[in-house]
C-alpha cells in the first residue's frame, strides 16, 4: 500500500472516529437533558432499522456504478455523461428514497406541520402574502408559520404554492420536484469543473457524484432543491468567466444567484464560491460580473416591489431561531459535530479527496525556494483551480458553522455546500474502492435509521 494512500485512510478513520464522538457525546447530552432536540445525534433521525421497496434498486445501482462507473465516465462523449449521470442519480437518490416507501419516503416528506405545503393555502393572494409575510414568522405572532416556512425566504414556499397552480399539489409532486431537480445539482458540478479546472478531473469525480451519501437528503427534501439552484448558478458564472458567452451566462447565473438567496438566508454564503470562481477567472471576470450583477438584483426588485422585504425577515428569523430548538441546543456540541453530520453526507471518498486538495494547493501555490509562487505559474493547472474551487465551499460551510446559525440538521441544510466538496473525490486513487465505501455508508443510514426527511 503506498504511502498516499495509507493517509488516505488514516483521514477517513479520523472522520469516523469524529462521528462516533458525536454520536457518543451526544446521546450523552441528549439523555442528560434534551438539549440537542434530536432522536440520534449527531443526525436528526430515530434508530429504525428496515428495508423496503427501494432496498433491491439502491443495491443494484450502488453495484452498477462501482462496477462500471469509472470507466464509462472515462468512455462516454460529454453530453452522454452529464445524462448518464444525472439518470443514475436520480436512480439512485429515488431507490434510497423508497426504501421508507412511498408515503414515508416521498410522499409525506413536505406535508408534516414545520413543512412547506402547510403554508400553500395561505398564498391565495401571492402579493397580499408576501407583503403579510414577516407577521407570521415570531413564535408568538398570530397564525405563525411553521418552522421551515419562517426559517426561509418566500422563496422557497412560492415554488410549492406555483406548483399547486399548474396542477401539481400535494406532497407527491413536491417531492418528486425535489428529487428531480436536486439530482441535477451533480451535472451543474461537472459543467463547473470541467470549465475551471480539466474535464478529466470531472470525468474521475462523476461517479462519486452519482453514489453520493447526500442522497439520501436529496431524497426527500427542499434543500436537495435549493443546493441545485445555488449548483447552477456557479455553474453559469464558470460558463461566463471560462465560455464563449459571458454575457448570456453572466445574466443567468446572477438570475439564479438571485433567486438562491430568496430560497435560503444561509446560502448568501454562496458567494464565497462565487469569489473563487470570479479569481479563477482572471482577467475575463469585468464583464460577466457586470452581467450577473445586473441579473442578480432582478429577483430581490420583485420581492422588494411585492412588499416582501429580506433584511426584516432575516432580523425576525434570527429572534425565530432563537425562540426555538435553535436557542436551547448548545454551540460548544454543535459547533462540531455539524462537522460529522458533514462527514455522513460527503462519505469518506470525500475527506480523503479534500485531504488532497489542501496538500496540493499548499505545495503547488506555496512557497519555492524560500519566495512566494506566483499566480501566474499554478493557476493555469486544473489540480489547483479544482483545489480553490473545493476549498471555497468548505471556507463556506465553516463560516456556516461558525456562525450558530446552523446548529443541527445540517446534513440537510448544508447540501448546496457539500456538493461542491464532492469533486474532490476525483483526486483518490483506487476510486472503486472508495466508491464502495460511499455506497455502504448510504446504505447503512438509510436502512438502519429513519430519518427527518
Amino acid at each position: 500500500m503506498n504511502r498516499d494512500l495509507l493517509r488516505d485512510l488514516y483521514a477517513a478513520v479520523c472522520a469516523a472516529l469524529l462521528v462516533s464522538a458525536a454520536v457518543l457525546v451526544g446521546r450523552a447530552i441528549q439523555h442528560r437533558n434534551g438539549s440537542l432536540h434530536v432522536d440520534w445525534p449527531p443526525l436528526l433521525a430515530s434508530w429504525d432499522p428496515h428495508v423496503g421497496p427501494g432496498t433491491p434498486a439502491a443495491v443494484i445501482v450502488a453495484a452498477l456504478v462501482v462496477a462500471y462507473g469509472p470507466s464509462l465516465a472515462a468512455r462516454l462523449t460529454w453530453r452522454p455523461l452529464l445524462l448518464a449521470v444525472w439518470g443514475a442519480g436520480m436512480a439512485w437518490t429515488w431507490s434510497l428514497a423508497l426504501v421508507d416507501g412511498w408515503h414515508r419516503g416521498v410522499a409525506e416528506q413536505l406535508t408534516t406541520r414545520n413543512e412547506y405545503l402547510r403554508a400553500v393555502g395561505h398564498f391565495h393572494d401571492i402579493p397580499a402574502a408576501l407583503r403579510d409575510f414577516t407577521r407570521h414568522i415570531l413564535i408568538d405572532s398570530p397564525d405563525n408559520w411553521g418552522a421551515h416556512v419562517a426559517g426561509h425566504p418566500p422563496g422557497a414556499t412560492l415554488t410549492f404554492v406555483l406548483l399547486d397552480r399548474v396542477g401539481l399539489g400535494g406532497g407527491g409532486w413536491a417531492g418528486t420536484w425535489c428529487i428531480t431537480v436536486g439530482t441535477t445539482a451533480a451535472v451543474a458540478v461537472l459543467v463547473a469543473v470541467r470549465a475551471l479546472a480539466d474535464e478529466s478531473l470531472a470525468r474521475r469525480a462523476a461517479p462519486f457524484l452519482v453514489l453520493a451519501p447526500a442522497a439520501v437528503w436529496v431524497g426527500t427534501s427542499a434543500d436537495g432543491y435549493f443546493a441545485a439552484v445555488a449548483a447552477w448558478a456557479v455553474a453559469l458564472l464558470a460558463l461566463a468567466v471560462r465560455g464563449p458567452r459571458p454575457t448570456l451566462y453572466g445574466l443567468c447565473s446572477g438570475l439564479l444567484f438571485g433567486l438562491t438567496v430568496y430560497l435560503s438566508y444561509g446560502l448568501t454564503l454562496m458567494a464565497v464560491v462565487a469569489g473563487a470562481v470570479l479569481l479563477l477567472g482572471r482577467g475575463s471576470s469585468r464583464r460577466p460580473l457586470v452581467f450577473a450583477l445586473a441579473g442578480f438584483v432582478v429577483v430581490p426588485a420583485l420581492f422588494t416591489v411585492a412588499g416582501f422585504d429580506w433584511w426584516e425577515a432575516y432580523r425576525l428569523l434570527v429572534t425565530r431561531y432563537h425562540q426555538g430548538a435553535g436557542g436551547v441546543r448548545p454551540y460548544g456540541y454543535w459547533v462540531w459535530a455539524n462537522l460529522a453530520c458533514t462527514v455522513l453526507i460527503v462519505g469518506p471518498a470525500t475527506v480523503a479527496g479534500v485531504r488532497r486538495a489542501v496538500l496540493r494547493l499548499r505545495h503547488g501555490g506555496g512557497r519555492s525556494r524560500g519566495s512566494p509562487r506566483p499566480w501566474s505559474q499554478w493557476s493555469d493547472r486544473g489540480d489547483l483551480r479544482l483545489c480553490l474551487l473545493v476549498l471555497s465551499a468548505l471556507l463556506a460551510l465553516l463560516l456556516a458553522d461558525l456562525s450558530g446559525m446552523s446548529k443541527a440538521e445540517t446534513e440537510r441544510i448544508w447540501l448546496p455546500f457539500a456538493a461542491w466538496l464532492l469533486p474532490a473525490c476525483a483526486f483518490v486513487t483506487g476510486a472503486r474502492g472508495w466508491l464502495v465505501g460511499q455506497a455502504v455508508l448510504a446504505l447503512l443510514l438509510n436502512h438502519l435509521l429513519l430519518t427527518g426527511w
